[in-house]
């Protein structure tokens, strides 16, 4: 530190992990001791009409999210015009980054990655919670599998136009019906998950870079440019990305179908992610004693 400690809610912030429309995210100890990534909103965001009431209708909807596969939530609370929000600390790169850094995901990886993306929608959907914002950046790459983190908190600022746009960044991973400025609910997450798994998977974005309102008009228009991306994973993304949210399917089917069981648990999925990741990191060592999880076969 500059000898200037930050405290905010008893948590000391050591340094900056990220910046992003919603605030700033800081490594952080605890009380205890213990590691921590702390969330400091913005304060243009948190004085916001009506931010309060959003705020702690969302950080209770997050806490009732299972951990599988998610960065939990851990604590939160306002000090003055000072908004926070404590999860889990993840150690290792954000999805984004391994690409760009390592290159693209393919076989029990990218398998394994789509397994842990789906069985953290399932946690996130299962206690009421819409992502909304599901792209590289939030997801981070642990040693024992994928975490998703950032659920439910672009609603927050659901009230200020000018912010919400903010938030939204690259256009890149919306679904159709969030261009159109339609009610957006699971379907739209389950899109952007196969949006992530095709940039995975290819390192391209799913419908190409640009001005945002080219990109807009192709997720409305045009299907996703998937050359390249494993047969294995190809049909449910496509599926997934479907322009009509009622033909996607939910986060479980993705999940049934990737492993090919029917109604396969969270703690299921957890376990076979774990056995199976390397991390783009490890790719290149020895084979893994146990084998990865695999799609059903059509």
């Amino acid at each position: 530190m500059d000898g200037t400690e930050r405290v905010v809610g008893g948590y000391v912030l050591r340094r900056v992990l990220g910046r992003g429309g919603m605030g700033e995210v800081h490594l952080a100890t605890g009380p205890t001791g213990s590691l921590a990534a702390v969330k400091v909103i913005h304060p243009q965001v948190a004085q916001g009409a009506g931010f309060r009431r959003r705020f702690e209708r969302e950080v209770a909807a997050a806490r009732r999210v299972g951990r599988f596969c998610t960065a939990p939530v851990l604590d939160a609370g306002i000090e003055g015009d000072v908004a926070y929000l404590v999860t889990e600390y993840v150690k290792g790169p954000d999805l984004a980054q391994a690409v760009r850094d390592q290159g693209v995901f393919s076989g029990g990886n990218l398998e394994a990655l789509a397994v842990g993306m789906a069985t953290a929608l399932i946690s996130i959907h299962g206690a009421g919670v819409v992502h909304r914002d599901l792209k590289p950046s939030n997801v981070l790459l642990s040693p024992l599998g994928p975490r998703v983190i950032d659920f439910g908190i672009a609603r927050l600022a659901e009230g200020d136009s000018v912010v919400s746009q903010a938030i939204v960044g690259t256009p890149a991973f919306m679904a159709p019906e969030q261009v159109r400025g339609e009610a957006v609910g699971e379907a739209a997450d389950v899109y952007a998950w196969g949006g992530v798994i095709a940039f995975a998977g290819t390192g391209r974005l799913p419908f190409g870079g640009g001005a945002p309102h080219e990109v807009l008009y192709r997720i409305v228009n045009d299907g996703p440019h998937l050359d390249g991306l494993d047969d294995r994973v190809r049909g449910l993304v496509e599926w997934a990305m479907a322009k009509d949210p009622a033909r996607r399917p939910t986060a479980q089917q993705l999940l049934d179908a990737l492993l090919g069981s029917s109604s396969a648990a969270p703690a299921e999925a957890t376990q076979a992610v774990e056995r199976a990741w390397t991390g783009p990191h490890l790719a290149a060592e020895a084979p893994r004693t146990r084998p990865p999880p695999r799609l059903a076969q059509a």
